[in-house]
C-alpha cells in the first residue's frame, strides 16, 4: 500500500465520519422492511450453542464423556463459529448476505441431524459412534451459527447503519442472537423434556437435536429467498467519493481509469495526479455527483467495488486501533463464552453429595435463559443509550449530556468482571441460591460487549466493508473460548475425583473453578486498559465514538 502522511490518514477517518453521519439512508421499500423481518428471524434462532449447557451435563451422563470431552465438543462449535467469521465476512459483503443464509441452513439441517442419531446410539462404550462424530456434528452446528448471525447483521448494518440510530439498527439483530439461546433452551427443558413417570425428567437430546435441524434448516432457506441490501450501489459510491475527497485515491489506475472515461462512466478527480488535466478533473468531479450507478457497466462497476473493499480492508488492518479492540474482545469473550458453556457443571459443583443436585430453580436451563435475559436487554440499552448519547460531529444531533461509547463499553467490563470475582471468593458456593446475581452480571457484560463492539467498528470504520471488518474482530473469540475452556477443564479435572460405583470423574467445591474466575476477573480488567488506550488514540484523531 502506497505510503500516506499521517495528516492525510488523519484527515481520512475525520472525513469518513463526517460523511457518514451526514450520509441519507437509503429509501426504505417494502423490500427491506421484509428484509428486516428476516434479519430479526435469523438472530433470533442463530445462537443456538448458547444453549449448548442444557445439554452438555448430558453428555457426561448419558455419552460417558469427560469434562475435557464435554469442553472439546464446545470449543469445537466456538471455534467453527468464530474461525470462519473473516472468510464469511468477505463472502458476505462481495457476493450478498444471501448465498451465507442457505449454507446456514444446510449446516445447521445436516450438523444437528448428526449430533441427534449419535447421542440416540449411546455411548461408545455399548457401540455407539465414535466421539469423533459428535465433533463433527458440532463444527457443522458452529459455521451454520456464524453463517447465519453474519448474514443478518451485515444485511441491517449496510441497510440502516448510516443513519441517526445506527446503534439501535444494529443492537435488535444482536439482541436478538443473544435472546435465542433463553427460548431454545426453555423449549427443550419444557417441551421436549423426558418423561420420568409423572415428574419431568431431563431434556430429551435426541427430540431437541431433531426439533433444531428442521427449523434451522427453513429458516436458512427462507433467508436465501428474502435477504437483501437495498441501493449498495449507491453505498459503494458514496464510499469512493469520501476516500476521493480524503486525497487517499491519488495512487489508484482504477479511479485514474475512470476518470479518462466518457461523461457516463466518469467516476471522480484526483487533482494532484500529474497525468490528468484539470478540465478532465473537473469533468469527472462533476461526473462523481451526479453519478447514476446504473450508468456504469456492471463488470466495471464489480471491479470498482472489489477495489474499495479490498482498499479499505487495508486501512482497517493498518490501523493500531483495531488491534487493541480485537485484543481487549478476545480477553473479554472467552470468559464470557467458558462461563456459558460450563453454566451447567458450574451448578453441579455448589450442590455436592448427598445432595441430588440443584433445584429447578437453580437449574442450568434457568441460568442460559438468565444470560440470555440479561445480555438482550444490556443489547438493547446500550445500543438504543448510545444512539442518543455518544458524541457527534453534527451539531443538530449532539446531545446536552454526551457519554462515549467507550465510557459504556469499560462500564459494562467492569460489571462483567464482578460477576467473575464473586464465583472466586467462595460467595456462592456458601449461596448456591445467589448464583442467579452472578448469571445476571456475567450476562449484562457480556451482551453489553458483544453489541457495542460492532457497533464502534462500523462508527470508526464505516458499513461499506463492515462484514469483513467486524468478521476479522469477530474471530477472537473462538481463540479465547479455546483458552479459556482448556482452563477450566484442566482446574476442573485435577480436583475431580471418581464416582463410587463408576467410570466418571466429578468435581465439587469451590476448588473446582477459584483459580478460573480470578485469571478471567483479571482479563477483563486488562481489556479495559486496552480499551482505554484506543479512545486516547481516537480522540487525539479527533474522532467521535
Amino acid at each position: 500500500m502506497p505510503s500516506r502522511s499521517s495528516s492525510r490518514r488523519r484527515v481520512s477517518r475525520i472525513d469518513k465520519l463526517d460523511f457518514d453521519d451526514n450520509r441519507r439512508p437509503p429509501s426504505i421499500h417494502n423490500e427491506s422492511d421484509i428484509g428486516g423481518l428476516l434479519q430479526d428471524d435469523e438472530s433470533l434462532l442463530s445462537n443456538v450453542v448458547q444453549a449448548y449447557s442444557l445439554y452438555g451435563p448430558l453428555f457426561q451422563s448419558r455419552l460417558h464423556y469427560s469434562q475435557y470431552q464435554v469442553n472439546e465438543v464446545s470449543t469445537v462449535a466456538e471455534v467453527a463459529m468464530y474461525l470462519p467469521v473473516p472468510i464469511f465476512g468477505y463472502l458476505c459483503d462481495r457476493y450478498s448476505p444471501r448465498p451465507l443464509s442457505l449454507l446456514s441452513g444446510i449446516l445447521f439441517g445436516v450438523g444437528y441431524l448428526l449430533a441427534a442419531l449419535n447421542f440416540q446410539r449411546g455411548s461408545e462404550k455399548d457401540g455407539g459412534w465414535p466421539f469423533a462424530v459428535m465433533i463433527v456434528a458440532f463444527v457443522g452446528v458452529g459455521m451454520g451459527t456464524s453463517c447465519m448471525y453474519l448474514s443478518a447483521v451485515t444485511t441491517c448494518a449496510k441497510n440502516f447503519g448510516r443513519g441517526k440510530h445506527r446503534g439501535l439498527a444494529l443492537a435488535i439483530p444482536i439482541a436478538g442472537f443473544g435472546l435465542s439461546g433463553m427460548w431454545q433452551s426453555q423449549v427443550g427443558s419444557r417441551l421436549l423434556y423426558e418423561r420420568q413417570g409423572e415428574r419431568q425428567g431431563e431434556v430429551n437430546v435426541y427430540r431437541y437435536f431433531i426439533f433444531l435441524s428442521g427449523l434451522l434448516f427453513a429458516v436458512g432457506v427462507v433467508g436465501a429467498l428474502g435477504l437483501n441490501v437495498i441501493s449498495e450501489e449507491e453505498l459503494i459510491h458514496e464510499a469512493v467519493s469520501e476516500l476521493e475527497r480524503s486525497g487517499l485515491l491519488e495512487d489508484s489506475p482504477l479511479v485514474r481509469r475512470s476518470v479518462l472515461h466518457d461523461s457516463s462512466n466518469g467516476y471522480g478527480t484526483i487533482e494532484s495526479s500529474p497525468t490528468i488535466s484539470n478540465d478532465a478533473a473537473s469533468t469527472s468531479s462533476a461526473n462523481s455527483d451526479s453519478y447514476n450507478g446504473k450508468h456504469r457497466p456492471n463488470l466495471e462497476q464489480a471491479r470498482l467495488k472489489t477495489w474499495l473493499l479490498n482498499t479499505e480492508t487495508r486501512y482497517f488492518l493498518a490501523d493500531k486501533t483495531m488491534w487493541l479492540v480485537a485484543a481487549g474482545f478476545f480477553l473479554v469473550t472467552g470468559p464470557g463464552e467458558a462461563f456459558i458453556n460450563n453454566v451447567g457443571t458450574i451448578i453441579n459443583t455448589l450442590y455436592p453429595p448427598p445432595s441430588t443436585g440443584p433445584p429447578s430453580s437453580n437449574s442450568p436451563a434457568t441460568h442460559v435463559s438468565t444470560v440470555a435475559l440479561t445480555s438482550t436487554l444490556a443489547r438493547l440499552l446500550t445500543g438504543t443509550l448510545s444512539d442518543i448519547l455518544a458524541p457527534t460531529h453534527d451539531p443538530d444531533r449532539s446531545s446536552p449530556v454526551s457519554v462515549s461509547r467507550i465510557t459504556f463499553l469499560l462500564s459494562s467490563t467492569i460489571l462483567f468482571s464482578l460477576g467473575q470475582l464473586l464465583l472466586a471468593s467462595g460467595l456462592i458456593q456458601a449461596h448456591p441460591s445467589v448464583f442467579i446475581i452472578v448469571s445476571a452480571l456475567v450476562g449484562l457484560g457480556y451482551g453489553a460487549v458483544f453489541s457495542l463492539t460492532p457497533i464502534i467498528v462500523s462508527v470508526v470504520w464505516g458499513v461499506e466493508n463492515f462484514g469483513t471488518n467486524w468478521g476479522i474482530v469477530a474471530v477472537v473469540p473462538a481463540a479465547g473460548a479455546a483458552v479459556w475452556g482448556t482452563i477450566y477443564a484442566a482446574v476442573y479435572d485435577a480436583a475431580a475425583k471418581p464416582v463410587e460405583g463408576g467410570d466418571d470423574r466429578l468435581c465439587y467445591g469451590l476448588k473446582c473453578y477459584a483459580g478460573t474466575f480470578w485469571g478471567m476477573a483479571g482479563c477483563s480488567w486488562l481489556a479495559v486498559g486496552l480499551w482505554g488506550w484506543a479512545s486516547k488514540v481516537w480522540r487525539k484523531r479527533n474522532v467521535f465514538v
